[in-house]
């Protein structure tokens, strides 16, 4: 009997999904609500909300006038009569100038860190780096900490994050100048969304049956999302920031008791050769459960004959070692990339939809949960790959539609955009629970953390830059750009592969994929020819039949990742 059916076996006696496990389960289900509180506090904590230039002759320090008759005599109009956020009128009227004072609409932020440091008009980088830098430590936090994690185990990474998010969650609140922000934001980033979540998740998945992986490991995305519910209600009910921010980062207080409460994985104290360890942990889960008892000196006998796996054969290059393994990689990163773009760009950009942000963001949170619990209920009956790619093509169709709704329907716009957000959440949640279950035990956390680097992706925020303040169906600017874009795009791949049929023409005197020639045959060989060069063809205008060159590029990416999938 292998080392595998050993642990198969022992595993065996715990059950599928007993007392034992759902302990634990509701125990890690509590990073997942951190996590999405985290992720999107700054939707709240550093809001913009609408702004115009300060007028010295008519605001003071008890008056602000929104008087659109009143204001248009020194503040210029846009196109669709709305006042001008950055820019004065000068006395003649005839030229305009920017301004370095701003009044905001309190209607929804009182205060927030856009109003206190300005994040508007040409400092409008400094929300969007604030934004950056968190994502930024996203991104090393889900590649350092994940591959630590195969090292040192999931319990300890997870408490380890646990306590910093919390330290850092209310240190942050507190931060009094931009810098401070910004460095701050980052550790911030590093701990409080992937440092614990990811963990979390893992250690559920290695310690339920099979047959349980998949409710548990969706329920996490669901937990997540109330997470978000959580950060709109609090920020409604919440005006000043500071305090705000402060609430935010207490509610990492629910995981300080986790190092006593939950266990290590007994597949990864396996795995790295801590047999005994893992014999005791279920035992005692075998006997929460009511189960049979373990013949604990049997398992370790046979466990301590193995050969403990070396750390380095577990390391982050293993993910590109062989064919089998970079094809597994690829594929997944590419399917994150193209779900978190349009996951955090809709999550993010909740302001540019007309209405109460807060609410918006709360409902665009609760549409997630119905589609989870139709993925719970059809996943294992249509597979993996069918569903990803039907919830991707169809989510993308809804947010590439918004492109063509008036902007006078509000309301409809809202409801295709809800569906675009039912569609990929759902299929996030796919791929996460994909990811866990294709990536083997000593590179599971490994494998996750640097899919999960693809939220990096997303854009900053909703105050990055003009093109993505109308983007919150995740392609509505995108749809504005000329289809010369993705028509150059199509050509440079062409004349890439036109430019490999040359050189392997140059190395073998043939057109790659021909025949041999006919004197390696054994057929007599003639005078020698000269050969022809190759000379520069025009590439074909598309090289991809399946797209349309008015699609914007957002969905060209989304489509060649699902078809990708498929095959």
């Amino acid at each position: 009997m292998s080392q595998e059916d050993d642990l198969e076996q022992l595993m065996s006696h715990i059950g599928e999904f007993g007392k034992y496990q759902l302990g634990q389960f509701l125990l890690h289900l509590l990073a997942a609500f951190t996590a999405g509180l985290h992720m999107l506090s700054l939707v709240t904590v550093a809001a913009v909300p609408v702004h115009r230039c300060y007028v010295p002759e008519i605001d003071n320090g008890t008056s602000i006038s929104w008087n659109l008759t009143e204001l248009t005599q020194w503040i210029p109009t846009k196109e669709d009569g709305s006042l001008s956020s950055c820019l004065l009128s000068d006395l003649d009227h005839n030229s305009t100038h920017s301004c370095d004072r701003w009044v905001y609409d309190d209607t929804y932020y009182k205060s927030t860190r856009g109003i206190e440091w300005d994040f508007v008009c040409d400092r409008r980088w400094r929300g969007a780096l604030s934004q950056s830098m968190y994502m930024f430590g996203v991104f090393t936090g889900a590649v350092t900490l994940g591959s630590m994690a195969d090292k040192y185990g999931r319990k300890t990474i997870f408490y380890i994050s646990a306590v910093l998010q919390l330290v850092l969650g209310t240190s942050v609140a507190f931060s009094t100048n931009y810098v401070l922000f910004l460095i701050l934001s980052f550790f911030y980033g590093i701990f409080g969304s992937a440092g614990a979540y990811i963990p979390a998740f893992v250690l559920t998945t290695e310690m339920v049956g099979p047959s349980k992986r998949t409710v548990c490991g969706i329920t996490f995305q669901a937990v997540f999302a109330v997470g978000v519910m959580v950060v709109a209600v609090w920020g409604y009910l919440i005006p000043n920031h500071v305090t705000l921010q402060m609430v935010y980062g207490l509610h990492s207080l629910v995981l300080i008791g986790h190092w006593w409460l939950i266990d290590e994985s007994p597949r990864w104290l396996w795995s790295q050769g801590r047999v005994k360890e893992s014999v005791k942990i279920i035992s005692k889960a075998t006997k929460i459960n009511g189960g049979p008892s373990v013949d604990e000196a049997h398992f370790i006998s046979r466990g301590s004959n193995r050969s403990k796996v070396s750390e380095e054969s577990a390391s982050l290059a293993d993910m590109f070692r062989t064919p089998y393994m970079r094809k597994k990689t690829l594929n997944l990163s590419l399917n994150w990339f193209a779900n978190s773009l349009v996951y955090y760009g809709l999550s993010l950009n909740t302001g540019s939809l007309k209405g109460n942000p807060y609410f918006i963001l709360f409902v665009m949170s609760i549409v997630e949960i119905p589609g989870y619990i139709l993925t719970i209920l059809i996943l294992d009956r249509t597979g993996r790959r069918s569903l990803i790619c039907t919830f991707m093509l169809v989510g993308s169709l809804a947010c590439l539609s918004t492109a063509f709704i008036p902007e006078n329907k509000p309301g409809v716009i809202n409801s295709v955009v809800f569906l675009g957000k039912f569609c990929i959440s759902s299929s996030f949640a796919i791929i996460y629970n994909y990811s866990a279950e294709l990536f083997p035990t000593v590179l599971r956390n490994t494998g996750l953390g640097l899919a999960a680097c693809a939220p990096v992706s997303r854009p900053p925020s909703h105050h990055s830059s003009p093109c993505w303040t109308r983007s919150t169906s995740g392609c509505r600017r995108f749809c504005s750009r000329r289809w010369r874009s993705s028509r150059a795009s199509s050509r440079c791949s062409s004349l890439r592969r036109w430019a490999s049929r040359c050189r392997t023409r140059s190395r073998t005197g043939r057109p790659s994929g021909g025949a041999t020639p006919a004197s390696r045959r054994g057929a007599p060989s003639g005078p020698k020819r000269k050969r022809k060069r190759c000379t520069r063809r025009r590439p074909p205008s598309s090289s991809f039949p399946l797209t349309i060159k008015i699609v914007p590029n957002v969905l060209k990416i989304k489509i060649y990742i699902i078809f990708y999938t498929i095959k």
